[in-house]
Formats: C-alpha cells, sequence, structure tokens
C-alpha cells in the first residue's frame, strides 16, 4: 500500500528510513562541522560564516572583521600535564573567549590550540585592537585543572574585509600574518593588519624572491671580526658573518635575510654556501687561527646537521679543531635531544662549541648543566652597560667566574671602547671582539691581514688595543 498523500508512492517503511537517513545526513553535516573536543564551529564553519558576510556586503562593503588566535606556550603544558589537561584548557577557552564576545559573533577551533572569530560588528582597526585586549585579559584569569591551576597567555591577529581581503582565504593569510607580528614582539601580545604592515609584507616577499636568487647565484658573502686576546691584543680567530648586497634593495641586515631564509625554508642553501666559502678563506689564514661559524635553530633540529658539517670539511680538507661552532640558546629549546646530540657529534671530532649570546636566555645556567659547551659568549648588552651600570659588572664578574670554575673558556661581544676591554681585563675575561678590535671585513682584506708588513709575526697578527677599527679594513 501506498503512503497517502505523500505524492512520492513511498510505502510506510520506506518513509522511515527516509526520515531517518535524512536526520543522519543533518547530524553527519553538522559533525563535520563541529570540533569534538570544544563543540565549537571549526575551520569549516568559520569559512562558511565568512563567505556568508561577504555575499550579504558585496554591494554594499560594509566592513567587519575575522581573527586568529593561539595559546603562548600550549604544548609544554600540554606534554607535561597529559593530553586530557590540554583538552580541558581547550573547553575552558572556548567557554570564556564565547561569553566575552559579541552576540553576533562566532567563534571556532581551527586546529592544536589555534582558534578563529568571526567579527560582524567589529568594523575598524581600533575596535579589532580592543577586542584583542579584551580576550587577552580573559586569559588572565587561573585555568582550574582539579588538582592544580596553570596560567596561560594568548596571541591575537587580526584584519578587515574588505581592505584585507575579499575572499575567506585572503582575509584569513592576512589574520595570520598579523599573528605572526603580535608573537614577534613576544607572548600575550595583539596585531591587526594595517597599510603599514602591508608595506611590510610586499617588502618581504620582495627581499625573500631576491634573497633565493642571491642563494642561487652565490653572493651571500662571508666578513669575518677578529677574535682576539684581550691582554697582547693578539688575533685567535675570526668570526664568520654573512653579509648580502642587493642591486635594487641594496644591503640588506643579517637579522632580516637569516630569519627570513629560516622561515621559508632555504636557511640549509645559504649556510652552505657561506660555510664553504668561509672555510675557502681560512685555508689561506696561519693553521693556529680557528674560524667560529654560526647554526641557526633550523640546523638544530636536524638530525643530518653533524654529518653535513664533517663532510664539508672533509671536502675541503680543513682540520676540525680550527672550527668552533657559535649556538644560542634558542635555538636549542626546540629540540633538545636532537641539538644534543649534534653538539657531541661535533666534539667527538674537535670541533669547539660555544653558547652564544650567554645571559639573554630563560634558563643560561641549565644549559649549562645539561649540554657539553667548551666555551661562552657573553652578550654585548652587558658588556656595552660596563662603567655605567654596576650591575652589568657583578654579572660579567660572576659569569667569567663560574666558567672559569666549569673550565669553560669565556668571550666577550660587542667590545667598543678601550675602557671596556680594560675593565674586562680587571674581571679576568681573557678573549673579546667588538668594533673596537675590528669591524667585520670580506674575506680578501682578511686575508690581507697576514701579508701587511708589521702586521703578523710567525703567523700571529696582532690588534693593538690602542688603535680602535686596527683591523677594520
Amino acid at each position: 500500500m501506498t503512503y497517502s498523500g505523500s505524492g512520492l508512492g513511498l510505502l510506510p517503511d520506506e518513509h522511515i528510513d527516509l526520515s531517518e537517513r535524512i536526520l543522519k545526513n543533518e547530524e553527519d553535516g553538522t559533525r563535520s562541522l563541529t570540533d569534538p573536543v570544544t563543540g565549537l564551529g571549526n575551520l569549516r564553519r568559520m569559512k562558511l560564516k565568512t563567505d556568508k558576510l561577504i555575499e550579504q556586503r558585496a554591494d554594499d562593503p560594509a566592513p567587519f572583521s575575522i581573527g586568529v588566535f593561539d595559546i603562548d606556550r600550549f604544548r609544554p603544558v600540554n606534554d607535561l600535564f597529559g593530553r586530557k589537561a590540554g583538552d580541558e584548557i581547550l573547553s575552558q577557552v572556548a567557554l570564556r573567549i564565547s561569553a566575552a564576545l559579541p552576540e553576533d559573533a562566532m567563534l571556532a577551533r581551527i586546529s592544536g590550540d589555534m582558534f578563529g572569530m568571526a567579527l560582524p560588528t567589529c568594523f575598524f582597526e581600533k575596535d579589532a585592537g580592543r577586542v584583542g585586549a579584551l580576550l587577552k585579559d580573559v586569559f588572565n584569569a587561573p585555568f582550574d585543572l582539579g588538582e592544580r591551576i596553570v596560567r596561560m597567555s594568548a596571541s591575537f591577529g587580526f584584519c578587515q574585509y574588505p581592505f584585507a581581503g575579499t575572499t575567506f582565504d585572503e582575509l584569513f593569510d592576512k589574520c595570520e600574518s598579523a599573528l605572526y607580528q603580535a608573537r614577534k614582539a613576544g607572548a600575550a601580545n595583539v596585531s591587526v593588519y594595517t597599510h603599514e604592515m602591508a608595506r611590510e609584507m610586499r617588502l618581504r616577499t620582495q627581499i625573500e624572491q631576491a634573497l633565493r636568487k642571491a642563494v642561487a647565484a652565490q653572493e651571500i658573502e662571508p666578513h669575518f671580526q677578529p677574535i682576539v686576546d684581550l691582554a697582547s691584543g693578539e688575533v685567535k680567530g675570526f668570526e664568520c658573518l654573512a653579509r648580502w648586497r642587493d642591486a635594487e634593495l641594496g644591503d640588506i641586515a643579517p637579522s632580516t635575510f637569516i630569519p627570513l631564509a629560516e622561515q621559508a625554508g632555504f636557511i640549509d642553501a645559504l649556510t652552505k654556501l657561506l660555510f664553504a666559502k668561509a672555510i675557502r678563506c681560512a685555508k689561506q689564514w696561519p693553521k693556529n687561527i680557528f674560524l667560529s661559524f654560526n647554526l641557526s635553530s633550523v640546523q638544530l633540529v636536524d638530525p643530518t646537521t653533524a654529518f653535513s658539517v664533517l663532510a664539508m670539511l672533509q671536502k675541503m680538507d680543513f682540520d676540525p679543531r680550527r672550527i668552533e661552532i657559535e649556538i644560542t640558546e634558542t635555538a636549542m629549546m626546540s629540540d633538545p635531544e636532537t641539538a644534543e646530540r649534534i653538539i657531541d657529534e661535533l666534539r667527538a671530532v674537535g670541533i669547539r662549541i660555544l653558547l652564544d649570546d650567554f645571559g639573554t636566555g630563560q634558563s643560561s645556567l641549565g644549559r649549562l648543566r645539561d649540554f657539553s659547551f667548551d666555551k661562552v659568549k657573553i652578550d654585548q648588552s652587558f658588556i656595552q652597560a660596563l662603567g655605567e651600570d654596576e650591575k652589568a659588572e657583578h654579572i660579567v664578574r660572576a659569569i667569567v667566574n663560574m666558567c672559569e670554575a666549569l673550565g669553560l673558556s669565556v668571550i666577550a661581544e660587542g667590545i667598543e671602547t678601550a675602557a671596556n676591554a680594560d675593565k674586562l681585563i680587571g674581571l679576568g675575561c681573557l678573549a673579546g671582539q667588538g668594533y673596537y678590535f675590528g669591524k667585520p671585513a670580506d674575506a680578501e682584506t682578511t686575508i690581507g691581514y697576514f701579508s701587511t708588513p708589521n702586521s703578523a709575526e710567525d703567523g700571529k697578527l696582532t690588534c693593538q688595543i690602542t688603535e680602535p677599527h686596527c683591523c677594520a679594513g
């Protein structure tokens, strides 16, 4: 018998089956838009919401905002207390932020500890900034995990339609750019995509493209700054520093292009190019002069780094005992186990390892305990404060005494005056570098130091402390 009134010619049982299928499809659709941990919408739902706002405002493009944020240092907390505790924090974040947002706003969990927001009535940059400041304060209260409480913070990035883009993908990319800027400023910061940021991003893209070409064309050059015995002025080695001059962009600072190469994924090619050029130059120095070279954070999470370094030295027939590798505490912390393995493999063949920028990390003393180093470089911020800040003098003295007790050599960086050099000698520091002894110079100039009359005797190059910049070239 057909089901009367349906017009579909379905039997009663068939009608029930169809209804169940329709209900199931609706449930499946809801699940596909919902984050299972927090119950919030997911990235797909945020996209649908944003696309709908764009469609509604296409004819009269009234602005609105979208935002993203992620929880600062969430992974260590998750690793320490376990996934269940991590999920509980995510759920509490979802409840807090949802309660703080306007009624017409939509909150979504994007992935991991990243969340997204669509804000229909947040029209201007200043409005987004106020929302970010409010939500940042929401994180101030501790998170209750039952037997313990933890404190968290978050970093926020916002952008506005239609200035930052007219599609969801464009808007989301700009939000991530703003979030990146917020993170650069440290934890618990808010950044809104602005015209200035847009210019910076265009310049960043231009620099990245030029840098890729420069690396391929082997245009990145090593410069060398002398490291000297402070008492005698005798040069013991040179630190290799990357330099790049683009025909259109001019001189680009290493602090700009090195992080860019790391983020863009070609720091390894840049490092290998620079290392090979540095070794080629160092082969022409006296054999008692060492080469100091910096490894990036990317190299310290790559298990093949030690092999690559040793292969390069073997290929170029350069004694590994003349190499010193400088690493920072921050670079080691992404993957301490891999970093430790790399350090041990390098030291096993006679390469010395330096902890750079000592005193600026969060737990430098712990690094000296956990890792095997040969030398420590005192950060220049302490050196340049000598004579002006009594605390800096006490810190430098303490570092020198501690390193002496641990059997570590000490190098002071950033020495710019005779007074600083004399003060360091009085504090027991035996080696240093800085503009007072010489600015970084190119390979040809550095090689020329050893052939200059009266500058070298028996393979020794001496910087006279009474003559500032004697090695500036």
